[in-house]
């Protein structure tokens, strides 16, 4: 026997005819039926028969009247058969519209479900644990046609009815489709929890000259608020108006303000007064101060420490390998008697470079090299550190400087905003300042960087690019290390003979009480080599129609103004600040009148229209209701035909977000 099958298996087998493989699988078709009807599975643990699928194999034959065959054929056709039955059930489900109900006089019972036996079974059993242990790749992964016609085709054989496909399953109540398969919560990835936190301050509000004549506030160099407004619209998303801090997206431009003349006089201050682009009735007084800047060659000697926050949060690409570059650039602006070290804090703190002087390089930044993200965030522990280091290489009469780099995330130690803030002022006492460079985004702690930039005669600064880090620590390194007067403080007081109202646009967290201006006691900003400040006043002169407060019915009887008001003076500009080294304060004082008056605000300065450009902006993304019917394409005309030179393209990126957040905000 064994040789006459090897014989034949060496020969070509004749061609079937259609008769033959007619009558082959209708053999096939009359012996599945009898086993059905004897209640014996074929190759299946279910008696139930898929009338779909087999209508729709056996159907288009069936209906030729197709004669003649032979057993070789049924041997041929009927498995080739079943591969067709299996490709068409994994590839095409079922339609409902093709399902042949075969309703049966007799109802059987319903046998208790059997293990997956089938191929249709096997693979989706095996697919669904594939998928619970997270293992099932996109590669790997059934495509849904697939993946559905499997799971269908294994439910309707483990559930037995009278009904075949799915109109079996939408016609019996007690047998449950199988539920969509999940992978357990412990294998999918954690939400992502956002954990940014902003101060909260209301904008200012509009003041009556006549009984609050007076504002005082605290100067600003702070940038960060306007590069993370940036980065939100470059994300596509609209920022919180929480984080919207309009004085220091004024700021982040640089300005051509006139300068003072030399280092006697440690900056100038510069007012306009012009229509307001957002409402007819008022005016903008523009107050612009310009810093006495240091010729490098003149710059004090510097004493850094980089305080390095090497947290777990920090293992992100904007956050660690960023600030490790950042901080390369700016090695490269210090001098070599300059000192550098280096401190890290994670779990807790630890030193990771002695002072060291700039003019050996390259150990520095071996010892940036060595960084590497771990552990929780001992902000305190680090901080204390880094104090300690300061004060070691110590350098009298020059730069003591702290800059902080981190993602905001304190979580060991003194951790909330009042424990850091008495911390940091009592190190402030020692003549060693602090600065903040904030880096990555849903850590990121502005509230905190504020709180401890204010605090220690620092600025704080937000690092989102390295295009960023090379503005703020090498562009601008001068402004941002060397300062050159501090606790700066401003005064406006408004004649109420000619200003009915007035509002201070930003500065809410810089708001100051009236006697705090002469106390210097009172810590205030500071101003760097070069920097420059720019504060921006809504006045309502007397008599327009867009004054919002009514007089008040009694009030005493209106008093002349007096000289003030015979010489035109519409308000009164005070400035107090302390040398870097010095306890008591100086005063400059400047009248405003007509005289600082433009006609248009056409006729104003291309850096003046700008930041008023700026300071719209930065009021609509606040949602304030002062320019709630001044758009953004109005906004972006404005800034565009003020960019002037703009040799580093920030005004052009400005006029690009302006534009991104008129789509994002749907106007």
């Amino acid at each position: 026997m064994t040789d006459d099958f090897d014989i034949l298996s060496r020969r070509t087998p004749p061609r079937p005819g259609d008769d033959g493989r007619a009558r082959a699988l209708a053999a096939a078709m009359q012996a599945f039926d009898a086993a059905e009807k004897q209640g014996t599975p074929q190759g299946s643990v279910s008696p139930g028969r898929q009338s779909s699928i087999l209508n729709r194999i056996w159907s288009p034959i069936m209906n030729r009247k197709l004669l003649a065959g032979s057993a070789l054929a049924t041997l041929i056709i009927v498995p080739a058969a079943a591969f067709v039955a299996l490709a068409i059930v994994r590839n095409d489900p079922p339609r409902e519209a093709e399902v042949q109900v075969a309703a049966k006089p007799e109802a059987r019972p319903v046998p208790k479900p059997a293990p997956p036996a089938t191929m249709q079974e096997s693979a989706l059993a095996d697919a669904e644990k594939r998928e619970d242990a997270g293992l099932l790749s996109k590669q790997a992964a059934p495509a849904p046609r697939e993946y559905e016609a499997m799971r269908q085709s294994a439910a309707d054989t483990a559930a037995p009815s009278a009904f075949g496909g799915a109109a079996g399953f939408a016609a019996r109540r007690d047998v449950m489709p199988l539920p969509a398969p999940a992978a357990p919560a412990d294998i999918l990835p954690p939400p992502t929890e956002n954990r940014e936190r902003f101060g909260k301050a209301d904008a200012n509000p509009v003041k009556s000259a006549a009984t609050d004549p007076v504002s005082t506030f605290s100067v600003d160099v702070d940038t960060a608020s306007y590069a993370f407004v940036r980065r939100s619209l470059m994300a596509g998303e609209m920022p919180s108006r929480d984080a919207v801090r309009v004085e220091e997206m004024i700021n982040y431009f640089p300005y051509d303000w006139p300068r003072p003349a030399s280092a006697a006089e440690p900056f100038k201050a510069t007012v306009t007064v012009t229509p307001t682009p957002w409402n007819a009735g008022t005016r903008l007084m523009h107050v612009a101060i310009k810093g006495y800047e240091v010729v490098p060659a003149e710059a004090p000697k510097a004493n850094l420490v980089f305080l390095i926050d090497v947290s777990g949060s920090m293992d992100e690409p904007d956050k660690l390998p960023l600030l490790k570059n950042a901080f390369r650039l700016l090695i490269d602006r210090l001098k070599a008697e300059d000192t550098v070290s280096i401190v890290t804090y994670a779990g807790n703190a630890g030193t990771v470079l002695e002072p060291t002087a700039v003019k050996d390089k390259a150990k520095i930044l071996a010892a940036i090299d060595t960084l590497q993200p771990g552990g929780s965030t001992a902000g305190a522990a680090g901080i204390d550190a880094a104090y300690a280091l300061a004060e070691k290489a110590l350098v009298k009469g020059g730069v003591n400087r702290i800059l902080l780099a981190t993602d905001g995330d304190f979580n060991v130690g003194p951790s909330s905003d009042d424990e850091l803030k008495r911390l940091i002022e009592e190190k402030r006492k020692t003549g060693i300042f602090l600065s903040v460079l904030g880096f990555g985004r849903g850590n990121y702690s502005d509230a905190l960087m504020q709180t401890i930039a204010q605090n220690s005669n620092g600025v704080a600064a937000y690092i989102d690019t390295l295009a960023e880090a090379q503005k703020t620590l090498v562009e601008e390194a001068g402004s941002s290390l060397f300062p050159i007067a501090k606790d700066v403080k401003l005064q406006v007081e408004f004649n109420p003979a000619a200003i009915a109202e007035y509002r201070l646009i930003g500065y809410e967290t810089r708001s100051l009480k009236r006697e705090d201006f002469n106390n210097d006691r009172v810590d205030a900003g500071d101003i760097g080599s070069g920097h420059s400040v720019t504060a921006i006043y809504e006045v309502t002169p007397k008599g327009s129609p867009a004054v919002l407060n009514d007089d008040l019915r009694y009030a005493a009887a209106e008093k002349p103004a007096g000289e003030a008001a015979l010489s035109g003076e519409l308000a009164f500009l005070k400035i107090r600040y302390k040398k870097p080294d010095g306890d008591r304060s100086e005063l400059i004082a400047t009248p405003v009148t007509e005289a600082n008056a433009m006609p248009s605000l056409a006729d104003a300065s291309a850096d003046i229209r700008f930041s008023v450009a700026v300071a719209a902006f930065g009021q609509k993304l606040a949602n304030n209701s002062a320019v709630a019917d001044y758009s953004y394409a109005a906004i972006a005309d404005l800034a565009a035909g003020a960019k002037g030179a703009d040799p580093f393209g920030y005004r052009a990126e400005f006029v690009n977000l302006v534009r991104l957040a008129k789509g994002l905000s749907g106007e």
